[in-house]
């Protein structure tokens, strides 16, 4: 098909008019929308989307500021490969609940790290258990770390897990890992927990390409477009509160015994020019992972999902193998 590659995914060239054309209302033809309540009764927004003949499923965990319909461009690609998606958005996120009391949509906030855990536990429990097998789990970043916690506590939930550049520890940009630690503390000590952190700024369209975590610039501005229309999708700053509780997650996952109990085969994907989250954590974590084998992407920045096509094809085509076999 024209603009579409063998694997679904959409050529950079004319990419956005093949998206809206072609790629968004396949998907939606297979599209159902829900709220279920996770921790503390919270609702969160879940897509699920029904492959024509399905030979499995495939849930997505998202990253920090993100939502499941910023990877919409992978979900047709495995609606074409016959894997059913189950996608949610995180809380915090997107559709779903946010705290009240945050001073606009672009900040990103978490009381407890956990709070993500035990939502990703009931969708998969309430949404994914009806869906066909076998179950297998596709996350980035930050819902890395969420799964990473998620799996060492939950023995056979998962056969096969691709990890895209996960959050096993974030950059700090150079700041020392105590200090950072103390700075948040602090402010949330103080009741700032809620507040911007001092180095970030409230989201503007679009956002600068030259410092995004994306280098596939027709991807980059396909979604930046949506962000534009949509306010929920908007997201891009954290919170003192959401700071400190990433500084934290690092230990926790690299506990003690920890990365021992995960029992699923994990596929974890390193992008060689990432500055959002350090390399060595991922390679620290998935060593001592049974089933854990480690790839670093070369040519991509953070989000390799978003890469170039000649950097993004060739590495979908081997996660589509890994998923599928």
């Amino acid at each position: 098909m024209r603009g579409i590659n063998e694997d679904g995914l959409i050529r950079a060239d004319g990419y956005a008019d093949t998206m809206e054309d072609a790629a968004l209302p396949y998907i939606a033809a297979r599209r159902k929308d829900a709220l279920i309540s996770g921790k503390d009764g919270r609702p969160l927004f879940v897509s699920r989307f029904d492959a024509d003949a399905p030979t499995g499923t495939v849930m997505i965990v998202h990253g920090f500021t993100e939502n499941a319909d910023k990877f919409a461009e992978l979900i047709h690609s495995l609606l074409r490969n016959d894997l059913s998606v189950l996608a949610y958005d995180q809380r915090g996120h997107g559709r779903s609940w946010r705290q009240e009391g945050l001073s606009d949509v672009s900040l990103t906030h978490v009381e407890r790290f956990e709070d993500y855990v035990y939502d990703m536990g009931v969708i998969r429990d309430e949404a994914l258990s009806g869906m066909p097998k076998p179950h297998r789990l596709f996350c980035h970043s930050m819902g890395g770390a969420v799964t990473g916690l998620y799996l060492e506590g939950h023995a056979g939930a998962f056969d096969r897990v691709v990890m895209c550049a996960p959050m096993i520890a974030p950059n700090l940009g150079g700041m020392p890992r105590a200090a950072a630690r103390l700075l948040c503390g602090v402010n949330r000590a103080l009741g700032r927990g809620r507040r911007r952190i001092f180095v970030s700024k409230p989201y503007q369209y679009p956002d600068d390409f030259a410092t995004a975590p994306a280098n596939g610039r027709e991807r980059f501005d396909w979604y930046e477009a949506q962000r534009r229309d949509r306010a929920v999708f908007r997201n891009n700053s954290p919170t003192y509160g959401w700071t400190l509780e990433s500084i934290d997650v690092t230990d926790k996952l690299l506990a003690p015994g920890a990365p021992e109990k995960i029992d699923a085969r994990i596929r974890l994907y390193t992008a060689a020019l990432d500055d959002t989250v350090l390399p060595e954590p991922q390679a620290a974590f998935i060593a001592r992972v049974k089933g854990g084998e480690r790839v670093v992407v070369e040519g991509a920045k953070h989000e390799i999902y978003r890469s170039p096509d000649d950097v993004l094809f060739p590495w979908w085509h081997e996660v589509l193998d890994f998923l599928k076999t």
